[in-house]
Parts: structure tokens; C-alpha cells; sequence
């Protein structure tokens, strides 16, 4: 992999980047099939700024029709650091740009594997900040991965003044949309604590 052949910003970029983040790309490029072969690693904040930075200024490059061969290797290292943010963040910050992207490029399957690593990879608090997000794409996501939860931690989050609304939202949808006595009970019982004072 020529990094200059990507153009003075991305080989700037790639320059600035850890070396131990420099074999995670170089990793993921070699590989055929990035998301399912690389090994667990520790999360790295660090490495995800630096990727975003990496994806980004891919991202940003122009499309030359006389040369389509350049342009499809920025596409594919591009796609190789999305996959390695995929597989190693969790900055809710980072999936809702992995999620808002996916949905540019209508990779469809994509959006629906981020969907699906949310609750696993965030912590509900980060997945209300989510529900709050700007784009309807995001926000839809992160309102349907938190009625999936259980509602014993949406009842914690009631507590927060901060993320109570949206637990309220999310509570409500379960008792109406899916029958649950629990989150009925919950929100009857929030209820009842508001007026104690």
C-alpha cells in the first residue's frame, strides 16, 4: 500500500497516525474480509480519532474518472478503516458518524450491523445521547435499541435528569406498544414519586 498515492492529505493523516493504529489499517486492508478476521483488541479513543481523521480525508477525495483504479483504492481503505472503527469502538460519537455514513452511501447492511452492536458496545446512558442526536436515522436507532432494553435499566435512567425524558418516551412505548406490565408499573411508580414532594 502506497499511501502517497492517496494525495498529500491522506498521506498527512496517515503520517500523524500511531504506528500500532497504522497495522490496524494495514490489517484490515490485507485482509479479504476485514470484520469477521481481526483479533479483539483493547479499546483505543485514540485510534478512533485518528481513524475518523484517516476516514474522513478518504472520504473527502475527490472522484477522478481518469483515474477510477485510484479512486476505488480510497474507497477501499476507506471501507477497511470503517471497518476497523466497526469492530473496535465505543464512542457513541463514532457510531452515530459510522451510522450517518452507512446511510449516505445507503449501505443499508451496514446501518443494520451498527444497530445491532449498540447495546452491546454502549452503555445506555451514551444510547439516550444518541436518541437525542440530529439525524432521524441515528435518533430511530438508538429510541428502538433502548425499547429493546430491559426495563429495570430504564427505570435507573428516570433518575437522570439529563436522559429521564427519553427513558420516559422509551418506557411509555413499551407499555403501550408491547403490553409490558413492568415498564406500566415503572412509569405508575415514577408518577407517584413526582408528587411525594
Amino acid at each position: 500500500m502506497a499511501i502517497e498515492d492517496f494525495g498529500p492529505t491522506v498521506t498527512s493523516v496517515w503520517n500523524d497516525l500511531r504506528t500500532t493504529t497504522r497495522k490496524l489499517i494495514e490489517s484490515a486492508w490485507q485482509s479479504a474480509a476485514p470484520q469477521h478476521s481481526q483479533a479483539v483488541m483493547p479499546y483505543d479513543p485514540r485510534a478512533d480519532h485518528e481513524l475518523i481523521r484517516l476516514l474522513e480525508a478518504l472520504d473527502a477525495q475527490p472522484v477522478q474518472a481518469e483515474n477510477a483504479e485510484a479512486g476505488r483504492r480510497a474507497q477501499r481503505l476507506a471501507e477497511a478503516c470503517a471497518n476497523v472503527l466497526i469492530q473496535q469502538t465505543h464512542s457513541a460519537e463514532v457510531f452515530a458518524l459510522l451510522i450517518e455514513r452507512a446511510h449516505q452511501k445507503k449501505d443499508f447492511a451496514r446501518v443494520d450491523a451498527l444497530a445491532e452492536k449498540l447495546s452491546g458496545r454502549l452503555a445506555p446512558s451514551e444510547i439516550c445521547e444518541l436518541a437525542r442526536s440530529n439525524n432521524v436515522v441515528v435518533r430511530a436507532l438508538a429510541h428502538e435499541a433502548l425499547t429493546e432494553m430491559p426495563t429495570a435499566l430504564l427505570v435507573i435512567l428516570l433518575r437522570d435528569p439529563v436522559d429521564a425524558p427519553i427513558a420516559h418516551m422509551v418506557l411509555e412505548r413499551q407499555a403501550v406498544e408491547y403490553g409490558s406490565a413492568d415498564a406500566k408499573r415503572a412509569l405508575r411508580d415514577f408518577e407517584d414519586s413526582r408528587f411525594d414532594f
